[in-house]
């Protein structure tokens, strides 16, 4: 009904691309479709509060066209307006850009990042209290930081840009992916704060805002354990570097992943937040750091910000950190 309307007042669809990634033969697709009016201001494109995302009208089942080279592929998206397909087809590692449009909508180009053969170190970050402060366990603080709270007042993890513009450097043509609970409403926002903060490049992972058909709110628990999944059946050869945070459930995530995939993990290195924050999120978690740092599991490290997780990364050979650094 929302769609209807939505176009009898004059909206068009609008393709919003999202950063993809690829392997050998394969690249992950990533967009969402929305209504929105024709030609869109200077201002109305520079909103930066994050309400008008959610409210914004998803086209469902839309075909979206996507374009590599002179290879076309027409998919489907969702009922979200999402869409989250592969592609078979062969591209050359590094970054390559694909172009995408719906029925009616301007074409855009995608970002996708095809991650080299031989690459053998990935990292994978949580958002939420690990890169930007949020504090989103909050219930009143969550709403107030999504849908109204002016993005330019996020503030980033002090030290972590560095951590993963490191990490990325040193291990270059491997996948940098920031794993989240947050919906796609929002990726917009968070690509341009993570733009501004200097943080590497990468794909974001979100989930759909809203109910699903089994249950009234969706799991982001497992959203994350289901992408780890994933990128355990993409990158078989990889080992991650996991990084998150002690105020949800990285922790108990990432053990969990370990123990089921130890080819697949290089260390985890965890932010610890700082009481007040701790408060705020309900506390921390309980991981036992003697069982999870023993001899023959990969290595945790533990930290207050990304400075003191880089030393301890650094010890263990993982980055390079200069004598000034």
């Amino acid at each position: 009904m929302r769609e209807r309307l939505g176009r009898r007042r004059g909206l068009v669809p609008v393709v919003i691309p999202y950063s993809g990634y690829g392997g050998d033969g394969w690249i992950r697709v990533l967009c969402r479709v929305l209504l929105a009016r024709p030609v869109a201001s200077t201002k109305a494109r520079a909103t930066i509060r994050g309400w008008r995302s959610f409210v914004s009208i998803p086209v469902a089942d839309c075909p979206v066209t996507i374009r590599v080279g002179d290879d076309e592929f027409t998919v489907t998206a969702d009922r979200g307006g999402v869409v989250d397909v592969d592609i078979a087809i062969p591209l050359e590692p590094g970054v390559r850009s694909i172009r995408l449009q719906a029925d009616g909508s301007a074409e855009v180009t995608a970002r996708i990042f095809v991650v080299e053969p031989d690459a053998r170190i990935g990292i994978v970050s949580d958002i939420d209290d690990t890169v930007m402060v949020t504090a989103l366990p909050r219930p009143f603080l969550a709403a107030w930081n999504t849908f109204v709270l002016d993005e330019h007042a996020r503030r980033p993890v002090p030290g972590m840009a560095v951590l993963l513009e490191r990490l990325a450097r040193e291990n270059p043509g491997s996948p940098v992916v920031y794993l989240s609970t947050g919906a796609w409403n929002v990726a917009p926002t968070l690509d341009r704060f993570m733009s501004r903060n200097l943080y590497p490049p990468g794909t974001m992972l979100l989930t759909d805002w809203g109910p699903t058909h089994d249950r009234l709110f969706r799991s982001g628990r497992e959203h994350k354990r289901d992408s780890l999944e994933r990128l355990a059946r993409e990158f078989p050869d990889i080992r991650w570097v996991l990084i998150g945070d002690d105020g949800q459930h990285d922790e108990e995530l990432y053990r969990a992943f370990a123990e089921s995939h130890p080819e697949n993990v290089a260390a985890v290195a965890i932010r610890q937040l700082s009481t007040p924050e701790a408060v705020f999120a309900g506390g921390r978690s309980r991981a036992d750091e003697s069982e999870l740092s023993r001899g023959d599991a990969a290595p945790w490290v533990w930290a207050p910000d990304g400075a003191g997780l880089a030393h301890q990364l650094a010890r263990l050979g993982f980055i390079t950190i200069d004598d000034g650094g």
